[in-house]
């Protein structure tokens, strides 16, 4: 297969973090909803495609422009918590998110961009944030810009920070003159259709959708199983 990407970019939430699932557990255990943290991984990208099934509807198309409420029913019934739980067990849940909840590190995700960066690969993130997220990834050592504990990248973009939010495409401006290269030879990967494919492909950027859980199937885009994939791309 020939080399199709000379650097890639990533989002952060979804990739590298997702909300917290023990403290997701103990809100909706009360309700019905399981506390195994596998499962509540899954639940996660179940929410994601109910936010993406209503914003790709939209004019806007924006998944921060309609209620996170899509997202946390689909989660809640993936977590085994009945309709007539439903309301109750959303309130508990509404109730955790804040910044800091996205605080789960996904390790086979990290492993993978180990990988990319042993292999010379450009790397960076770009992510729809609250001004957290360079900090949170680096204190969960999953990665920063230059030495430290976890994986270094060329650059992280918080929308918060730079004044852009995905699908806006000039969020990625910074990111792509970081790595110096034309935008049709770095990915972006996200876990997002709406935000993530729609921004990337506005940038000029080749989108790839992780959909670990084939939630996305019938989206008209490339997807991810496993960041893992991504090493083929790039030798």
């Amino acid at each position: 297969m020939p080399k199709r990407f000379d650097a890639v970019l990533f989002d952060a939430g979804g990739i590298f973090v997702i909300p917290d699932p023990v403290s997701t557990g103990m809100a909706i255990a009360p309700f019905g909803g399981t506390t195994d943290s596998a499962r509540l991984v899954r639940c996660h990208y179940a929410g994601m495609e109910a936010l993406d099934a209503v914003a790709s509807k939209r004019t806007d198309k924006s998944i921060d422009k309609i209620t996170w409420d899509n997202y946390r029913h689909a989660y809640l019934r993936n977590a085994g918590v009945a309709d007539d739980a439903l309301d109750a067990a959303n309130r508990a849940m509404r109730a955790l998110f804040s910044p800091f909840y996205w605080r789960h590190p996904m390790l086979e995700s990290v492993a993978a961009l180990w990988q990319l960066y042993l292999r010379k690969i450009p790397i960076g993130v770009v992510s729809n944030a609250s001004g957290q997220i360079e900090a949170t990834l680096a204190h969960l050592c999953i990665c920063q810009v230059g030495e430290g504990s976890g994986v270094p990248v060329s650059i992280v973009t918080d929308s918060h920070v730079i004044g852009f939010a995905k699908p806006d495409p000039r969020i990625f401006s910074e990111a792509i003159a970081a790595l110096g290269l034309p935008p049709q030879r770095v990915a972006y990967v996200g876990d997002s259709y709406v935000n993530d494919v729609g921004g990337a492909t506005a940038a000029g950027l080749v989108p790839l959708l992780y959909d670990p859980f084939d939630d996305h199937a019938h989206y008209d885009c490339e997807r991810l199983s496993s960041l893992h994939e991504l090493l083929a791309f790039v030798e």
